[in-house]
């Protein structure tokens, strides 16, 4: 289906052609037709499938009939609020709305935690009719009266599964009992899981449901390989992907935030240009990251599973999976981040003795069996094993099972711990025969010894205890 069949007001059809948007996803085939009859709607489709376009252009397209040129804050109230999970998917869908709204006098603005609260509340204070958030910071400009919800009209659950998993629910239960009965609700999730089903039965009102997409519905256009490789051999195995493959910029996920940065330390002193994107980051460290990656400044971005949603960066050629993800949802995710839009992408999972276990989870998740491929190494590659190793808290071994030394350390000479082998001195006073302590009213050895000649005396600054009558002395 085209756009051009949906008859959007002009401003609208005028934006969505210089954004180049011909065709129609399922998601927006299915959904805009539906939010434009104001019903609630209940979806699931699979990250980067066009879910933004899909309840932002219907519900500007209802808006429209309250847009004014006026400068008054008043005239400007927030109609929609558009809740997301994370920060860096906040600030994509602002950018998305913004576009779409460039020919239009519609206002939104974003609001996220980790920056500083008042250029945010400059933005609300001029009004703005919609308006993105995570749930968090917005809960501390209602409390400090930065905006009012009283006449929103249209409420957006963007990844509502990662926003209950994260532990926002309190919050949304908060945030929408600040806002009218009378509203129209939509609400997408990666899976129908029961949580989700029940915060649905509590604030939809008989929803359409679309399900375009099952969460383990991994792109056809993501060509998978699953490598055989040891824990200290994976970063000598990136290295060889990326020059046998030709790849320029990539993402490197990994399952903690000690690992994210460490491993992006590491690759940088390899001759990487690499960056880290956690979430000990703060909000500034975090857009610089995404920033210099967009720009071509960096050509890796080693990240956790708080960027595994959200990120929408085009034309990035492969993921890599350093680490398996722990939950087998998170797989599909993360390689969600190529081969977007029909583009060709490359996802490379490196897997450990020790990972059979996630393998299977997601052989059981994807419906497919999954082949370990061997990866021989070029000769003429630098091996990055020999340059150290991160280290993850597991002792080393050799490869045949010992642990002991090789021939040639013998050559080098005395190891350099070999002097905490040595026998400590012993201390001569030890081993003196056992003399009984002297009786508790005997003078002490230096006293005893002052008579003798060349004995020495008690020091001039010691005052002896003088004696005193008893009717002085304390009880």
């Amino acid at each position: 289906m085209a756009f051009a069949q949906l008859q959007l007001a002009a401003p609208l059809a005028r934006a969505v052609a210089e954004m180049g948007y011909e065709s129609m996803t399922p998601i927006q085939a299915q959904a805009i037709p539906v939010v434009l009859q104001g019903r609630d709607v209940m979806g699931a489709a699979q990250t980067g499938t066009g879910k933004t376009a899909a309840f932002a252009l219907p519900l500007m397209q209802r808006m429209l009939k309250h847009e004014n040129a006026s400068t008054s804050p008043a005239r400007h109230p927030v109609r929609a609020l558009v809740l997301l999970p994370t920060r860096e998917l906040a600030v994509q869908v602002a950018e998305q709305v913004e576009l779409y709204g460039k020919y239009t006098n519609l206002r939104s603005a974003v609001v996220f935690g980790g920056m500083d609260m008042k250029p945010q509340t400059l933005e609300l204070k001029k009004g703005v009719e919609v308006l993105v958030a995570t749930p968090g910071r917005l809960l501390d400009h209602i409390e400090a009266k930065n905006c009012v919800l009283n006449q929103v009209e249209y409420v957006v659950l963007d990844e509502a599964d990662r926003m209950l998993d994260i532990g926002f629910l309190p919050d949304l239960q908060r945030i929408l009992s600040y806002l009218p009965k009378q509203r129209i609700t939509l609400l997408f999730s990666a899976t129908f899981s029961s949580e989700i089903k029940r915060l649905a039965s509590s604030y939809l009102q008989d929803p359409v449901t679309i399900e375009v997409a099952r969460s383990n519905a991994a792109a056809s256009t993501v060509e998978q390989h699953f490598y055989s490789v040891e824990g200290d051999d994976k970063r000598h195995a990136l290295h060889h992907v990326l020059k046998a493959r030709g790849i320029k910029q990539a993402f490197v996920f990994v399952n903690s935030k000690l690992g994210c940065a460490r491993l992006a330390r590491s690759l940088e002193h390899e001759g990487l240009k690499t960056t880290a994107l956690h979430g000990d980051k703060n909000q500034d460290e975090r857009l610089k990251a995404l920033e210099s990656f967009k720009s071509g400044e960096v050509d890796l971005l080693v990240c956790t599973d708080v960027a595994a949603r959200g990120l929408d960066i085009k034309d990035v050629p492969a993921v890599f999976n350093f680490d398996i993800p722990f939950h087998s949802e998170d797989y599909v995710h993360r390689i969600g981040r190529t081969g977007r839009a029909g583009a060709a992408g490359l996802a490379v999972t490196f897997v450990a003795k020790s990972d059979q276990r996630l393998v299977t989870d997601i052989e059981k998740l994807l419906k497919t069996k999954i082949e370990l491929e061997a990866l021989v190494f070029e000769e003429n590659l630098p091996d990055i094993r020999k340059q150290g190793h991160i280290n993850d808290g597991r002792r080393l071994y050799r490869e045949d099972g010992s642990d002991q030394r090789r021939p040639e350390d013998f050559a080098r000479g005395p190891r350099a711990d070999a002097r905490r082998s040595r026998p400590v001195a012993q201390d001569p006073f030890f081993e003196r025969p056992y003399e009984p302590s002297l009786p508790a009213d005997a003078a002490p050895s230096w006293e005893a010894a002052a008579g003798r000649p060349g004995a020495r005396t008690v020091s001039s600054n010691i005052k002896t205890k003088r004696k005193v009558p008893a009717l002085f002395q304390s009880a």
